[in-house]
């Protein structure tokens, strides 16, 4: 057994394909078919079930292989990090994902201050949806995630960072900034600016169903997934919004808007730094977590 036929297996088993795989390690299709084939005589077993010309799924056997390999990778990767830190030298790779609003409003001076103290370490941000975060985390491609805890699966851990809660963003000055309670049939008498539908755990659907439930309709004057793009066209007057939010962020403060409280229709939440349990993380990488939340963090992994 090599460790390039571990290293194709593992992203062929990850990628349920040979071209996707052929692509990441920077082999042929044919050649990392060919590898494949190899481990498989080797192990006198098979480890895919090949469907069609293009699916690929894991046997018994594969999926057993598959948690080997990932297990061996994820050490490979841990002992590269010990091994530099035994030289003295803080480098090495930190991969986070996280939706724009979170990247955007949140993180800069906390990263700000993480790439002043550890110059040497390569730092890489996504700005990925909730849903691809949390795909990202399970798959291994990151170190961590950023989603809404209420979102995240139980097989991964969380750390709960940030309160958030689901306001109404209407431009400062409008009619419903005076009311000390807003109802959904207030809101629903003025245009709204509301996330796609079918975009998952967006509020769109609570938000339909609490209209549906109170026999309401609404007009949509703007579909947008982005927060902040939302605000943008809150705040010209193109129509309010629901939007979900850190409360006194100084960006937020700067814009002529005003968030109103919706909080007996949509329960408050939490921003949560999401990883995969069982993953050992390097000292460089627990001071990313201990930089962002201010303090040392325990948590179960």
């Amino acid at each position: 057994m090599e460790w390039q036929q571990i290293v194709g297996f593992y992203h062929a088993a990850r990628l349920r394909s040979f071209t996707k795989a052929g692509e990441a390690t920077f082999r042929t299709q044919s050649a990392l078919s060919q590898q494949i084939k190899l481990l498989e005589e080797e192990l006198d077993c098979q480890l895919f079930e090949r469907i069609g010309k293009r699916k690929l799924n894991l046997t018994l056997a594969g999926e057993r292989f598959f948690k080997f390999s990932e297990m061996v990778l994820d050490q490979h990767e841990r002992l590269k990090e010990e091994l530099t830190e035994f030289k003295g030298a803080c480098k090495g790779r930190l991969k986070v994902a996280a939706p724009f609003t979170t990247l955007y409003h949140l993180f800069p001076d906390k990263l700000r201050d993480y790439v002043g103290r550890f110059p040497g370490v390569e730092v890489t941000l996504l700005d990925r949806p909730q849903e691809r975060v949390l795909e990202l985390v399970r798959d291994g491609e990151i170190d961590f995630g950023f989603a809404l805890e209420s979102v995240v699966p139980k097989d991964l851990v969380t750390i709960r960072w940030k309160k958030v809660e689901t306001v109404l963003m209407v431009p400062t000055g409008h009619p419903l900034a005076a009311a000390k309670r807003v109802s959904l049939k207030q809101l629903s008498r003025y245009p709204l600016i509301v996330p796609p539908r079918g975009l998952k755990h967006s509020g769109r659907a609570a938000l339909d169903k609490h209209l549906t439930k109170l026999g309401l309709d609404c007009r949509v004057v703007m579909e947008s997934s982005n927060v902040e793009l939302s605000s943008v066209y809150v705040e010209i007057g193109l129509g309010i919004s629901l939007a979900t939010v850190v409360r006194d962020l100084p960006g937020l403060k700067k814009r002529n808007l005003e968030f109103l409280p919706v909080d007996r229709y949509f329960k408050p939440d939490h921003i949560a730094l999401v990883m995969r349990k069982g993953k050992m993380v390097a000292s460089y990488k627990n001071a990313f977590v201990s930089m962002l939340f201010g303090e040392p963090v325990q948590h179960d992994a």
